[in-house]
């Protein structure tokens, strides 16, 4: 099998947490052939979507990690599979990714996960369609409404929509300080919608990254904890990584959420959730696969790899 990775530089590779170095490792142990590209090795030429494409030979070396062939120009359509595992930002450039990558689905490409499943579920606004399981939220880039907002919740967070690892997350409390000075920032001005919750106070217990894998709940979670003073628990942040168990109502959301996922076209999520509450659906590029495996011993590549395999063959 032939898989081609859509991702970020390998030079920026953490090799010690990446998850996606977690897959092109187990790929590797079975035999497959791996690849990779940047957004930016992908063109539309011809009528065929293609990309200057790379072979990776890995090393066994976590620094001096891996080595790259000279770049082909390849047709996506010519890998069994294409795993898009590059972060966000999610801006046009994202966008522009998807629609290409979706062009090559429909001359034979298969792409994970789906391009358009990806468009679809913004990862802050997709809590929305499952409100059973969230705390009180807003989305709007009207101040007076989160204003009212505040008043009636009292201690909130303020966040964009098209953030990731943190970034951009503000807590305001009772005594509503600087609310005015984070509504202009978040929202510029009036011009940016952004989403407003009230704070969950089971963070202190860490921000929980549950992992669905082709409609399948992994057993384990890494609780993202904050660490001093923090409100976040990201480990971009500085969170701190605790694997555990799952919960009776991590598992009721998960295993809720799971199938319906996967049969959108999301091979790979990551559900957040505080104390009892659904907070994010992530689906650009799901990570914390390492942490888990290294406390608790579950290989989350394997799984992802298995889950790949049954995919193709569907």
């Amino acid at each position: 099998m032939k898989i081609a990775f859509l991702t970020d530089p390998l030079t920026q590779f953490k090799t010690y947490k990446d998850s996606t170095y977690a897959m092109m490792v187990e790929a590797g142990k079975r035999g497959y052939a791996i690849y990779a590209f940047g957004p930016e090795d992908m063109a539309l030429e011809s009528g065929k979507v293609i990309a200057n494409i790379s072979r990776i030979t890995l090393t066994g070396d976590s620094q001096d990690w891996f080595r790259l062939s000279e770049p082909e120009s390849l047709a996506l359509s010519a890998f069994d599979a294409v795993l898009q595992r590059k972060d966000p930002p999610f801006d046009m450039e994202y966008i522009y990714a998807t629609y290409l990558l979706e062009l090559a689905e429909q001359q034979g490409a298969r792409v994970f996960n789906k391009p358009a499943a990806i468009r679809n579920h913004n990862e802050k606004l997709s809590i929305a369609q499952f409100s059973q399981f969230t705390a009180p939220t807003l989305v709007t880039r009207d101040e007076q409404r989160i204003r009212g907002f505040h008043k009636e919740h009292q201690d909130i967070i303020l966040k964009p929509l098209d953030g990731m690892g943190g970034t951009g997350i503000f807590r305001i409390r009772e005594d509503g300080m600087n609310l005015g000075s984070v509504i202009e920032t978040l929202t510029v001005n009036g011009s940016r919608t952004i989403m407003v919750q009230r704070y969950i106070p089971e963070i202190v217990h860490g921000d929980k990254r549950i992992l669905l894998i082709g409609g399948k709940v992994v057993p384990f979670a890494l609780a993202r904890i904050p660490q001093n003073g923090e409100v976040r628990g990201n480990l971009a942040a500085g969170g701190l990584g605790v694997a555990q168990e799952l919960s009776v109502r991590d598992l009721e959301i998960a295993q809720t959420l799971a199938p319906e996922l996967y049969q959108r076209g999301l091979l790979l999520v990551g559900l957040d959730v505080i104390g009892r509450n659904l907070t994010e659906v992530n689906v650009t590029s799901p990570t914390c696969f390492q942490e888990i495996t290294q406390q608790k011993g579950f290989n989350v590549a394997g799984m992802f790899i298995d889950a790949l395999e049954t995919a193709i063959a569907a």
